[in-house]
C-alpha cells in the first residue's frame, strides 16, 4: 500500500469514528429528554394529585431526583406556611415567590460552575503558585487613623446596608414579600446546598438543578390556587325564594306584643 492509499485509508478510518461517537452521542440526548419529560410528567401529575413524593427507590429513577424528593418534603412546608401568611395582596404573593425563585438560582449557579470547573481550576491555581512568587508586606499595622470617633460612626452606619436590599437585587416588587421571602430562604438555604453538594454526578446535578426550579413554580401554583376564594355553598331556587319571603326576626314580635294589649 503507498503513501496516498495510507492516508486515504486513515480519514475514511476517521470519519466512521467521527459518525459513531456523533450517532452514540445523539442518542444518549434523546434518551436524556425522554427521561427528563417522564419525570417532569410524573412530579407535575404527583403535586396536582396533592400527594407526598415517593422516596422509595425504583430502578428507573434518577439518583438526583431521589435527593430531590428528600430536600421538598423539608422546605415544600416551610415555603408553604410563609407563602400563605401573605394574605394582604397578591402581589405580596408574586414577589415572596420571584424572590424565593431568584434566590435559589443565585444560590445553586456558583456551585454548578464550581462543580463543572473544580478540577481544572485546581491546577491552574497549582501552576500560579509554582510561576508567581510575590513577598506581601502586611501595612495595616503602620496605618494612622486621623478620623473622629463621630465621623468612624457615622460611616460605619452608612456601610452597613440591609441584607435584605442585597437579597431583592434586581427584583422590583413588593416589600413585605421581599422581607418575608428572606426569612423563608435563610430556613432552607443550607438544605438546599447541601442536597446538592451531595452529587457528584453531572446528570443528577442537571435534574435536581431542573426539576427544584420546576417544583417549586408548581407548588407555589398550588398554594395560590388554594388562596383563591372560597368555595360557594351549594344552594337551589327553592331555598332562595323561601329566604326572600321570610320576614325580619322583629317583625312577628311587634304583632305578638300588640295582640296581648288588646286582650
Amino acid at each position: 500500500m503507498n503513501q496516498k492509499d495510507e492516508k486515504i485509508l486513515r480519514e475514511n478510518i476517521r470519519q466512521m469514528i467521527r459518525f459513531v461517537k456523533q450517532k452514540r452521542l445523539i442518542k444518549e440526548d434523546k434518551t436524556r429528554n425522554l427521561l427528563k419529560m417522564l419525570m417532569r410528567l410524573e412530579l407535575k401529575k404527583m403535586i396536582a394529585e396533592g400527594s407526598t413524593p415517593d422516596v422509595d427507590p425504583t430502578p428507573n429513577k434518577s439518583t438526583g431526583i431521589n435527593v430531590l424528593e428528600e430536600l421538598l418534603k423539608k422546605v415544600i412546608p416551610v415555603l408553604e406556611t410563609d407563602f400563605k401568611s401573605l394574605t394582604t395582596s397578591i402581589e405580596q404573593r408574586k414577589s415572596f415567590r420571584a424572590h424565593i425563585l431568584n434566590a435559589v438560582v443565585n444560590t445553586l449557579t456558583p456551585a454548578k460552575i464550581n462543580t463543572q470547573a473544580g478540577g481544572e481550576e485546581d491546577v491552574a491555581d497549582m501552576d500560579l503558585q509554582e510561576e508567581v512568587d510575590i513577598d506581601i508586606v502586611d501595612d495595616d499595622d503602620k496605618f494612622i487613623d486621623i478620623r473622629t470617633d463621630a465621623e468612624k460612626k457615622s460611616e460605619d452606619e452608612t456601610e452597613e446596608a440591609d441584607p435584605r436590599d442585597e437579597f431583592g437585587a434586581g427584583i422590583e416588587a413588593d416589600e413585605t414579600g421581599r422581607n418575608v421571602a428572606y426569612q423563608s430562604f435563610k430556613k432552607i438555604e443550607g438544605s438546599i446546598i447541601d442536597s446538592y453538594e451531595l452529587l457528584s454526578d453531572t446528570e443528577d446535578q442537571e435534574l435536581f438543578y431542573d426539576y427544584l426550579i420546576a417544583n417549586l413554580k408548581l407548588y407555589f401554583d398550588k398554594f395560590e390556587s388554594e388562596l383563591a376564594g372560597s368555595v360557594e355553598e351549594p344552594t337551589n331556587q327553592a331555598y332562595d325564594t323561601a329566604k326572600e319571603e321570610e320576614p325580619a326576626p322583629d317583625e312577628g314580635g311587634e304583632e305578638e306584643l300588640d295582640l296581648d294589649l288588646e286582650l
